[in-house]
């Protein structure tokens, strides 16, 4: 199957700030679904880039262990209708817009990392070697989404009633695995 853009063009995008996910040989098969999920949605929804919402949204539809983070209750039925909502385009402004990018072109079915997301990808990385493990898991990439403020996906937990910092705290207490 032919990629959806040259190699070419898909290396001058990245030297323009698109960061392609697959091409990082440290993703493991469970984060590189995520990405290719978030990669899916972003291209449906007319996106630019795959932003830390794409992601959150692909985390809690294809990982156990993230939506358990979030514990029993209606929390996580809210979140995911706030992130149906974005993605059927009514709801937050941010719709359409790239983030954290300053002035990266528009790019169609591209769909490659926001600068923010690609950092919370490396962020998933460096935690899990932290942590002395191999390939970032889901948690740890949920970690990385929800460390920073200015996340879209940190947007998204707070108008669902779910405070950001709570949950790092919960997934930074060492568990079992």
């Amino acid at each position: 199957m032919q990629p959806r853009i040259p190699r070419r063009q898909a290396q001058e995008l990245q030297g323009q700030g698109i960061h392609r996910a697959e091409n990082d040989a440290r993703l493991g098969a469970e984060l590189a679904a995520v990405v290719a999920g978030a990669r899916r949605r972003a291209v449906r929804d007319g996106d630019r880039q795959i932003d830390t919402a794409h992601l959150l949204h692909s985390l809690l539809e294809s990982d156990t262990e993230v939506r358990a983070a979030f514990g029993e209750g209606p929390r996580i039925a809210r979140l995911l209708g706030y992130l149906v909502q974005r993605s059927i385009g009514y709801g937050l402004r941010w719709q359409g817009a790239v983030e954290d990018s300053g002035g990266v072109p528009a790019v169609t079915e591209a769909a490659g990392l926001s600068p923010l997301a690609a950092s919370c990808v490396e962020y998933a990385h460096e935690r899990a070697a932290r942590h002395g493990r191999g390939p970032a898991c889901g948690t740890d990439l949920l970690a990385a989404i929800v460390v920073d403020p200015r996340a879209r996906a940190v947007e998204v937990l707070e108008r669902a009633g779910i405070d950001p910092r709570e949950l790092f705290a919960r997934l930074e207490v060492p568990s079992s695995r």
